[in-house]
């Protein structure tokens, strides 16, 4: 009864302590060590013999590597590496953990462990093998290159599919370590692509675009097994094949269209021979009306629809990159009917988190600027929202202006109320204000815009003229002033209303611009033109404005002056003749007391008197240069230079040829695009594309854009994308309903010789299809009556063999009888 309650006891005991230390190694394995040990401590841990006090202070110690530089856990380097032949697989993980961080700093002592690490090669775990492997190609000492290229060749064989996986993974790097070992790497990869498992298909493809993306003569056996593959991949594996495609596709597939006849077009019956004969010019008219008709479709390679179709279940991936991966593929290589399928995925992806909608708008609206009609039905999705970040309402009110044009009019109603009410909202983000009214003008400028559309976008402008939000106010005239710009007939009325609100307008940069189109536009109409009552009114409170207004206010003047001289050419003085002096110098002799005129009589003095002086100037000439005189003295640096090169231009007024070159010539219509067409020349799902011109000219390093379309009779054999092993049924030749064997494919790829030598026809009669064809079509009577003329033909060609043999015969009998007798004469 003792011993049984001892026995007990102690196996209580045992327990207590298993649980224990499973709890504390639970505890740590769930919650890494944040306490930091002195280094003799870590030390005696790394050192100890009990595995559970090593594993301890490998985590700690890796811990410190993530949080500081190596020189602080780079003294504990061979403590660790003595560990690394334990038996202990969590061990041997964090050993090599750490190997791969410092590897670099301590490359004598790390290649000790080459050894151990290639004995782990052949251990009996995968997952052990492959760590081994991904450890020795991660460790960067170029003197082991060719020890990790023989490490890939045994991964490459291996049975698992996770160390095949890592020897794909371990070949970029091989390569990075030492470019020479490229010739061994590509027959690796030859092999890898190949491979029957998409989880090491997948990791091939990302090492072939790193390695070699240029030798697309590797994918064209695998096009076809990596297209099957690609919706059991993983998604970097999707991310990469799909790359690899839309390069390949690009540079093998040449763009095929044909035209055929619009589905709007009106069926014309067809006219008859006579009726076309009688009219030239009515049977070229209908061709081009049919030419104008007609609708150009793109015809698909059969392999490219192929990839086509094997990337719609990729549009469910739950990988936001996959989704715009494919998008890209359906944008670059396919048709509209293809790309509509993804619009539907693309917008789904707004309801991710704001990083990730943010990056889905930048590709939303790259695709809408070229195809901008699918989104119309989305547009929901595109309304601005309180707890929207400026980066994103940006992008959103980016797309409202892009399919306003192709809305229905109760949507662009709709648009338009929703611009509207953020260009009114004031205590809302000054900058949604300004985004909100220049939005309204890109929907205004928009070519596909009704006429009537237009003038209610203008009116909205309009109505901001009086707010008391300066900001608002310049922005909404900016917009204005590109608008009457570009239809300047149409805004006759619209300048004289921007002149009435001029002291309205507080804003120094509103009144420069309603002040710059008074001056521009207001010469249209010449009977009704207010310019020179503008520049009389502004001209008593010049000195109270700001430094725009006034340069704006010299400009008027100018331009009213240079009018009212095109307008009133001076009249040239008369010639000065060598006989008698001049009217000025007669004037002024008279003037000094000196000879008078006799025929002036007392009457035509009187009239003289009556009538006014004939030097007083116009009073747009006394406008001019009273304004000049106010900005001489003006303390602007600017306004007085620019008032010095009107008064040299217009010094002489019967010469205002330059004046009227410089200051009336028409100006370039603006035209405010919409924010994103900067970006328009990078690749859709790029990280260009979201940085933009912050990443340098043409985007980021390394940025490359998409190769053009190969030239039709320029591309591959499509036969070398027969895939390898698939035996003569596996493909068919364009245009032949049948399997083409071996033999056939050799003689073709020899030139179009037999196994003999002889060449073979040209004709399809004498072909081997044609005679095959032929032996198809044969009777049952003709193939015996074929073959009975062939036995004839046999017998007698043996019956005259037989006759040339017995004749051979018997002429070298005489001629050695002959050659006996010769020799016994001699």
């Amino acid at each position: 009864m003792a011993l049984s309650i001892s026995n007990i006891s102690s196996m209580l005991e045992t327990a207590r302590e298993l649980t224990l230390e499973a709890a504390r190694d639970v505890s740590n394995a769930r919650r890494p060590p944040t306490r930091l040990l002195p280094s003799s401590q870590l030390k005696k841990l790394l050192d100890s013999r009990s595995e559970r006090d090593v594993l301890d202070g490998l985590r700690r110690v890796v811990t410190m590597s993530y949080r500081q530089p190596p020189s602080q856990t780079l003294p504990f380097f061979s403590h660790v590496i003595k560990n690394i032949a334990s038996p202990s697989l969590q061990v041997k993980k964090l050993v090599y953990i750490y190997l791969l961080h410092h590897a670099e700093h301590e490359p004598d002592t790390a290649l000790l462990s080459i050894n151990t690490i290639q004995k782990s090669l052949t251990d009996q775990n995968p997952q052990l093998r492959a760590l081994a492997l991904r450890v020795m190609s991660g460790i960067r000492v170029p003197v082991i290159s060719q020890i990790v290229s023989l490490g890939i060749k045994r991964g490459v064989g291996d049975m698992s599919p996770y160390v095949r996986r890592a020897a794909a993974l371990a070949i970029p790097k091989c390569y990075r370590l030492d470019p020479a070992t490229e010739p061994q790497l590509l027959d690796y990869l030859s092999t890898l692509l190949g491979d029957k498992q998409y989880f090491v298909t997948g990791a091939a493809v990302a090492a072939f675009l790193e390695v070699c993306p240029n030798r697309l003569d590797l994918i064209h056996p695998h096009y076809r097994s990596l297209v099957r593959k690609l919706v059991d991949m993983d998604e970097w594996g999707q991310l990469a094949t799909l790359r690899l495609m839309v390069v390949y596709a690009r540079k093998c597939f040449p763009r095929r269209t044909k035209k055929v006849k619009k589905a709007n077009a009106n069926n014309h019956s067809a006219p008859t021979k006579s009726a076309k004969g009688f009219y030239d010019s009515d049977s070229e008219s209908e061709e081009k009306e049919d030419e104008q008709e007609m609708d150009e479709v793109v015809i698909l390679d059969p392999d490219l629809e192929l990839l086509l179709k094997s990337c719609q279940p990729l549009l469910q991936s739950r990988n936001a990159a996959v989704v715009i991966a494919v998008a890209r593929g359906y944008l670059y290589l396919g048709t509209p009917e293809y790309l509509q399928t993804a619009i539907g995925p693309l917008v789904a992806l707004l309801r991710s988190t704001p990083d990730v909608q943010h990056i889905a708008l930048y590709n939303i609206v790259q695709v809408c600027l070229s195809h901008p009609q699918p989104f119309v039905n989305y547009y929901t999705h595109f309304l601005v929202q309180s707890t929207d970040a400026p980066h994103i309402w940006r992008l959103k009110l980016e797309l409202l202006t892009l399919i306003f044009p192709y809305a229905p009019p109760k949507l662009q109603s709709l648009i338009l109320a929703e611009l509207s009410h953020f260009s009114h909202s004031g205590s809302l983000d000054p900058g949604l204000v300004k985004e909100a009214v220049r939005a309204i003008g890109r929907c205004s400028q928009s070519s596909a815009t009704s006429p009537k559309t237009s003038a209610r976008c203008l009116r909205l402008l309009l109505a901001h003229i009086g707010s008391a939000d300066a900001r608002l106010v310049a922005e909404s005239l900016e917009v204005i002033r590109h608008l009457i710009q570009r239809d300047p007939q149409s805004h006759r009325t619209t300048v004289v209303r921007l002149a009435k609100h001029l002291d309205a307008a507080t804003s120094p940069q509103a009144r420069a611009s309603i002040i710059w189109l008074v001056g521009e536009f207001a010469g249209l109409d010449p009977e009704n033109n207010i310019a020179a009552d503008v520049l009389r009114i502004l001209a008593k409170g010049f000195a109270d404005e700001a430094e725009p207004a006034k340069l704006q206010i010299v400009l008027l003047a100018a331009k009213v002056y240079v009018h009212h001289l095109n307008s009133n050419p001076p009249s040239e003085p008369p010639k000065p003749s060598n006989l008698q002096p001049s009217p000025p110098v007669l004037e002024g002799f008279q003037e000094e007391g000196g000879f008078r005129d006799p025929h002036l009589d007392n009457h035509d003095a009187l009239d003289r008197e009556q009538q006014p002086p004939a030097n007083l100037p116009h009073p747009i000439e006394s406008l001019y240069h009273y304004i000049l005189l106010l900005a001489r003295y003006d303390t602007s640096y600017d306004l007085r230079d620019r008032t010095r090169v009107y008064k040299a231009l217009l010094s002489t007024p019967s010469s205002t040829q330059l004046a009227s070159l410089l200051l009336l010539a028409p100006k370039p219509v603006p035209h405010a695009p919409s924010p994103s067409e900067t970006r328009k020349g990078y690749v859709l799902g790029s990280a260009s594309l979201v940085i933009g011109d912050e990443g340098g000219v043409g985007g980021l390093r390394g940025e490359e854009g998409l190769p053009e379309w190969v030239k039709e009779g320029e591309e591959p054999d499509p036969r070398l994308r027969e895939e390898v092993g698939a035996g003569s049924s596996a493909y068919e030749v364009e245009g032949m309903g049948r399997g083409v064997s071996a033999a056939q494919r050799l003689d073709e790829a020899v030139g179009g010789r037999g196994f003999v030598g002889a060449p073979l026809s040209s004709s399809p009669s004498n072909g081997v299809g044609g005679a095959r064809e032929k032996e198809k079509e044969k009777t049952l009577d003709e193939w015996l009556a074929e073959e009975e003329g062939e036995e004839g033909e046999t017998e007698s060609e043996e019956e005259e063999s037989e006759y040339e043999t017995e004749e051979e015969e018997e002429e070298y009998e005489t001629e050695s009888e002959e050659d006996e007798g010769a020799k016994l004469v001699r």
